[in-house]
């Protein structure tokens, strides 16, 4: 299977570099509108290739996009130190209908899957610019979110962050919320294991949890200006469910028909992830007041999204 990746900066060749390593694609595209640096990163991941994988690494046009079976949208301007992602969205539009227009006529077939900020915006955008079905235009929504929740309730339970099983759901930005009522360790509801294991999660872990999650990507841009390792492995992980059509459970971005009372509005919540794309969704059992954030969230979105006057 081929995968096409538009934008070869930090998000594009980390999750280019993902891919490579975990073998689960024949080929791998690179294209960016700095040529030499798609050559670059393509020369640099294919040289990683041969300790752990067969799959090949090109940069390459837009024609080279031919029979791709999913193109990873990464193009766009950089978020600044303190920029929200919703302060993106004039700047990334402009930049997504010229790349739309390049990608559709040579792989109308393709499954895309959108990685700029704001991810939520650029996937309802997206699917309004290429007029695809919204299950063939999938963002990477939460999954990095819902990854960082996972890894912070397993290291305050004392256990593997994949034997916790709950998920961030909305925008992925500041509207975002922490599914905690659904949540479970195993199969035990998670207060419930934090109590038999003597990790309580007292208002003030849970607290703590929340702003860790919610913050994450502000304190690693004030560092060292840019995040890319976390959504690179999340892309590559929603690529592989694609790949083998593995109806994978994720928390990733979709325009969706119905979100709490909110109509069309693209959004994360639980997504069955196959050949086809999304396959189905799955919205979680949330308690008042959790239902009453996603609704907020989900307006957010839906307020800025609709204000955008597309050509």
């Amino acid at each position: 299977m081929k995968v096409g990746i538009v934008g070869a900066g930090m998000v594009g060749s980390s999750a280019g570099y993902a891919l490579a390593l975990m073998g689960i694609v024949s080929e791998i595209i690179l294209i960016d509108q700095n040529e030499a640096l798609a050559v670059a990163q393509a020369e640099d991941i294919a040289h990683a290739v041969p300790f752990m994988s067969s799959t090949l690494v090109n940069a390459g046009d837009y024609t080279d996009l031919a029979g791709a079976s999913v193109i990873i949208l990464a193009a766009g301007v950089s978020q600044k130190p303190g920029e929200s992602r919703l302060a993106l969205l004039e700047r990334n539009a402009a930049v997504f209908k010229v790349v739309l227009d390049r990608v559709l006529p040579v792989a109308p077939d393709a499954i895309l899957l959108i990685a700029s900020n704001p991810v939520d915006i650029m996937t309802q955008i997206t699917t309004r610019l290429s007029g695809l079905p919204a299950h063939r235009v999938i963002g990477s929504g939460t999954i990095l979110d819902t990854a960082r929740f996972r890894s912070l309730v397993g290291r305050h339970l004392g256990i593997s962050p994949q034997s916790v099983h709950a998920y961030v759901l909305g925008e992925h930005g500041d509207s975002e919320v922490l599914a905690w009522s659904s949540a479970c360790a195993g199969s035990v509801p998670l207060t419930s294991f934090a109590a038999q294991v003597g990790s309580p999660l007292t208002q003030d872990v849970r607290a703590t949890i929340d702003h860790a999650v919610r913050n994450a990507a502000y304190k690693i841009i004030a560092g060292k200006g840019s995040t890319y390792y976390g959504i690179g492995a999340g892309l590559a992980r929603i690529v592989k469910a694609i790949v083998h059509d593995q109806r994978d459970v994720l928390s990733v971005s979709m325009v969706t028909a119905d979100a709490t009372g909110v109509q069309d509005v693209a959004l994360s919540i639980p997504r069955v992830i196959g050949a086809e794309g999304v396959v189905a969704d799955l919205f979680p059992v949330l308690d008042d007041e959790e239902t009453r954030a996603l609704h907020r969230s989900a307006s957010i979105l839906k307020e800025r999204a609709d204000a955008i006057a597309l050509a």
